[in-house]
């Protein structure tokens, strides 16, 4: 051996100074992986960055991967944490310039590159950023389809923002000409490529968002012709996705050809593939809407001709079907005062009287129906008049019938038992309510109550007149004296000379 002594990982940064070996004693393992940490970090700086290719990905609590170029491969890591915060796409074969510190990991023997950041490489990187934006705002929604609105059917007029000088203009401007000339077109210059393009695109849409209805605006078209992915860029930034998405009114977007896709186009209303089909979109058909006109008109006219031809029978059975109830309502209150009357007359009338009433009454109804069953379907009634015209016939019979019944009422008022006993008649009744009619009905000790003009009194019977005609009046045994009560006074009187009136008819 040499007089140089062997490598010593006491020495090492950071590590507790472990017990001498002896010179020839051999080193343990954990001697020797602390000795290569030790070197590690003496030789490499806290921080690297290495550029390389993914290969090996191993998606786990954490991020595994190899690094690798035409001769070397170095293990990596990305714990979740820095995983969680990196808006770059891992995957095999993306060239990448990975971030972050060397570290010999003992317990697995192997060296890693720990990753807290990593960064795509060339046109590989711009696609990564695509990506990771278009992820972005998909988390927030500005892609759904819910959030998106729908065209206006014929707006009054599309605002333009695109390049002055660009072939894109023109083919809006000839085909909206072509479509409909009455839509309006407000053009709005603006670069659409190189620095300093995203930020006049988006000025010009919060600009459009915020005097639309000042300038009578309806949709916005955001467009240009095609290009490579750089020419293009301008669309895929993040301050334009918000302004489109933050517009006031529906945007339509048409950025390169076909085969082209841009966030632009991805978060507006619509998405045409050129600027010709965007000016399609946009604005009506002329001629369908000349078509379509002509349809309506035939369809307007066909309905109004069947509304003058249908309509005047249609509204005299209206006005029949209404004067019909009308004339029920007043026939029902008619009836109702009627059955009034008639609960009055079964309390106090002569039967056949009643009847005789109820049987006019009825009558009186039943003509009542049939003049108003007749003015209704009576069509030689002119249309315009029909209604005053049957309103004023049912309020005449209403009235004449009122009147006819104030006569009946007064003519049975007139034969009623009021009347009788105000003639000087009297009722006689038992005690409860029976009517006295015969002398068959009562007998001695009868207690029986007689109602006069002016009130009613009460007695017992103390006798019952015959009709034996050889029976003189003085032979009549006395009869007994009875005290009876009229108005809280008291008298004696004598059956034999009380009227027993019944509840028949009267003179």
């Amino acid at each position: 051996m040499s007089g140089r002594l062997p490598f010593d990982p006491t020495r090492a940064r950071g590590r507790a100074e472990p017990s001498k070996p002896k010179d020839d004693a051999p080193l343990s393992v954990s001697q020797l992986a602390s000795s290569i940490d030790a070197a590690l970090r003496r030789g490499l700086p806290q921080r690297v960055r290495v550029r390389g290719e993914v290969s090996g990905l191993r998606e786990r609590t954490h991020l595994y991967f190899d690094l690798k170029d035409g001769s070397a491969v170095v293990n990596s890591v990305m714990f979740a944490s820095a995983w969680r915060k990196s808006k770059v796409p891992v995957e095999n074969g993306a060239e990448v310039i990975a971030s972050g510190r060397v570290e010999f990991y003992a317990p697995g023997g192997k060296v890693s590159l720990i990753v807290d950041r990593l960064e795509p490489v060339g046109r590989g990187a711009l696609e990564a950023q695509l990506r990771a934006l278009v992820e972005e705002l998909r988390g927030l929604g500005w892609l759904d389809d819910e959030r998106k609105r729908g065209l206006p059917v014929f707006p009054r007029r599309i605002a333009v923002i695109t390049s002055r000088s660009g072939a894109a203009l023109q083919d809006v401007i000839d085909t909206a000409r072509r479509r409909c000339p009455a839509v309006g077109l407000l053009t709005i210059d603006a670069r659409v490529q190189g620095d300093g393009a995203a930020r006049e695109v988006a000025q010009a849409l919060r600009w459009v968002s915020d005097e639309a209805g000042e300038l009578g605006v309806d949709s916005v078209l955001v467009t240009r012709g095609g290009g490579s992915m750089e020419d293009l860029w301008a669309f895929n930034e993040r301050v334009v996705a918000q302004a489109i998405v933050e517009c006031s009114i529906p945007v339509v977007a048409a950025i390169g050809h076909e085969t082209d896709t841009t966030v632009a186009e991805l978060v507006a209303d619509v998405r045409a593939a050129t600027p010709t089909q965007a000016a399609m979109r946009l604005t009506p058909d002329r001629e369908a809407l000349e078509r379509e006109l002509s349809s309506l008109w035939r369809r307007a006219t066909g309905r109004v001709r069947d509304a003058v031809m249908g309509g005047g029978r249609d509204r005299l059975d209206a006005m029949a079907r209404r004067h019909a109830s009308a004339l029920r309502v007043a026939n029902a209150r008619l009836v109702r005062r009627v059955d009034a009357l008639a609960v009055r007359l079964e309390r106090g009338r002569p039967a056949s009287v009643q009847a005789r009433r109820a049987a006019r009454v009825e009558e009186l109804a039943s003509r009542l129906g049939r003049v108003g069953r007749r003015a209704l379907y009576d069509r030689r009634l002119a249309l315009p008049g029909l209604e005053s015209t049957l309103a004023a016939s049912a309020s005449r019979l209403i009235s004449a019938e009122d009147e006819r019944l104030a006569g009946l009422e007064r003519e049975l008022r007139a034969v009623g038992p009021e009347s009788v006993l105000a003639r000087g008649f009297s009722v006689t009744t038992t005690v409860d309510g029976r009517a006295v009619r015969t002398t068959g009905d009562i007998g001695p000790g009868t207690a029986v109550r007689t109602r006069v003009a002016d009130g009613s009194f009460e007695s017992v019977v103390g006798g019952v007149p015959t009709s034996d005609p050889g029976r003189a009046k003085n032979e009549t045994p006395p009869a007994p004296r009875r005290r009876s009560r009229r108005g809280g006074a008291s008298r004696v009187v004598d059956p034999s000379q009380m009227d027993l009136f019944s509840s028949g008819e009267g003179e």
